[in-house]
């Protein structure tokens, strides 16, 4: 039996649908999901006020809801199930690192797996960093893509807290991916650290020539000079 909130949840997102925004959005995604067609901050409003009036008390029942809601072919309900389990970051445990895994590499695209780092797992391993090195360690050596590159972006809001030696070390053995989306986020976790340290990734990128283009292109982007 589906969870009845997943029941809940689809009736009032397909009430709120609009097949011209729903068209739009899937070619967006390069048509690898369905969307009921409704814009961010009207889904945002609507799936706030839906986990507010519907709490959730048990990680079990969480997790369970979470994998149903990304199950279903709607790229609205993956949103709502990263943000429902970013609302209810009281239950968050050890035991959420592997649904956390299973949402990087189930239904995966840069939108929800970066997603899913903005909402939950880079303030996972603020609230819990004793698991930082473990599982970060792991996802850079797998070989799904999404886990690499949430490996090198889950720092990318620390700033001072960033961990350099792992950035360093997490971007070092990826730097030959040839993968555009590993590439860019070598990039992107550098230029956002650049904000902090301006120095410390201009130097960066000066002792790793063997950066893609790409990863140099957008760790150099907002920098006046190299």
């Amino acid at each position: 039996m589906p969870h009845p909130y997943l029941t809940k949840i689809q009736k009032i997102f397909a009430a709120n649908g609009d097949k011209t925004i729903a068209k739009g959005a899937k070619a967006y995604l390069l048509n690898q999901f369905e969307f009921y067609g409704i814009k961010t901050p009207l889904r945002r409003t609507l799936s706030k006020e839906f986990y507010k009036s519907n709490p959730i008390n048990d990680h079990t029942e969480l997790t369970k809801l979470v994998k149903e809601c990304i199950a279903e072919p709607q790229r609205e309900l993956h949103y709502f199930a990263i943000e429902l389990l970013g609302h209810h970051k009281k239950l968050w445990s050890i035991k959420t690192l592997p649904l956390i895994e299973w949402m990087i590499t189930h239904k995966s695209w840069w939108d929800s797996v970066d997603s899913t780092n903005t909402h939950v797992i880079s303030k996972f391993f603020l609230l819990h960093p004793e698991h930082i090195e473990t599982y970060t360690h792991k996802w850079n050596q797998s070989s799904n893509k999404w886990l690499i590159r949430m490996s090198i972006l889950f720092q990318l809001t620390y700033k001072t807290k960033t961990d350099t030696n792992l950035l360093s070390k997490y971007i070092e053995n990826s730097q030959l991916h040839e993968d555009f989306f590993v590439r860019k986020a070598i990039g992107w976790a550098l230029r956002a650290y650049a904000n902090t340290n301006k120095k410390w990734v201009t130097q960066f990128v000066k002792d790793h020539p063997s950066l893609s283009n790409l990863s140099k292109r957008e760790a150099l982007k907002h920098l006046t000079s190299f």
